[in-house]
Order: C-alpha cells, then structure tokens, then sequence
C-alpha cells in the first residue's frame, strides 16, 4: 500500500481538476461531484499532512456525497424559472385567448384557425362562428368555452 500512502494533496488537486474538465468536455453533472470532492480532500490534505491513506478515501468519499447532497437541497430551494415557458408548447400559449369558431362543435370536437394552424378544438357543442376562450390543452386539442 505504499502506492496510497504516498499520495499527496496535489494528487487531489489534480485529480479534481481533471474530473471538472472532465465534467465540462462531457457535461452530464456527474464527475463535477467527484472532482469538488476531490479538491477539497486535496485541501484538507494540504492543511493535515498527515491523513492516512484510508482518511482521505473516506474524506474523499464523504465531501463527493456531501456535494451532491448540497447542490440538491441548493436547487429545490432554488428552482430555475424559465424566460419562455411556453416554448415549443404552442398551445399552452393559447390560453387565456379568445378566437372564433371556423367549424361547429359537433359531438364534443370541432375545427379552430389559430394564427397559421388549425387545431381540433374540444368542449360542449357550438356553432360556427361562436366566440370560444381556450382554457385547456390536451396534447394537440385545445379545450375550449363559450367566451363571455
């Protein structure tokens, strides 16, 4: 075990340096864990010279899970807000608008001309030409109301 027992704070260091470099040419937030976990063995190697090789694994070990740990509870309080979050959901961000029909609403399910599409529209039997708010969106069909 002499092999573990001359490992140095900059082995550490470098090894953590190489699993960020590694997490950033292979993005997936996995190695980034294992490299902080890495440096901060490094650091306490360099404070404590003397940890014993089983020490740093464990320490090693230890501030890897620690991280991940930190980074979830960092991010459930934190949760990131999108600047669109319509985006590339078209119907979402029909909701809320008013259109008319361009086909009745026959048996529950109709025709509406939205901007440069058509949807199939559905809700409680209308007829053309009525003025509906959409209110709903299930997968391509727009759930609509009688506007008020």
């Amino acid at each position: 075990m002499t092999l573990l027992g001359s490992v140095q704070y900059w082995h550490w260091f470098l090894a953590g340096v190489a699993l960020m470099i590694a997490e950033a040419a292979f993005p997936g937030a996995f190695m980034l864990w294992f490299g902080i976990g890495a440096a901060l063995t490094g650091l306490a190697l360099f404070i404590v010279p003397v940890l014993a090789w089983q020490t740093q694994l464990l320490l090693f070990a230890a501030t890897s899970v620690a991280s991940i740990f930190a980074w979830r509870r960092y991010r459930a309080a934190h949760p990131e807000t999108e600047s669109h979050p319509d985006l590339n959901q078209r119907g979402r961000s029909y909701l809320g608008r008013h259109f008319t029909l361009d086909e009745a609403i026959v048996d529950g399910y109709g025709k509406l001309k939205v901007d440069d599409g058509v949807w199939r529209v559905a809700g409680e039997d209308l007829a053309a030409g009525t003025r509906v708010e959409v209110v709903g969106v299930e997968g391509t069909i727009l759930k609509v109301v009688r506007a008020l």
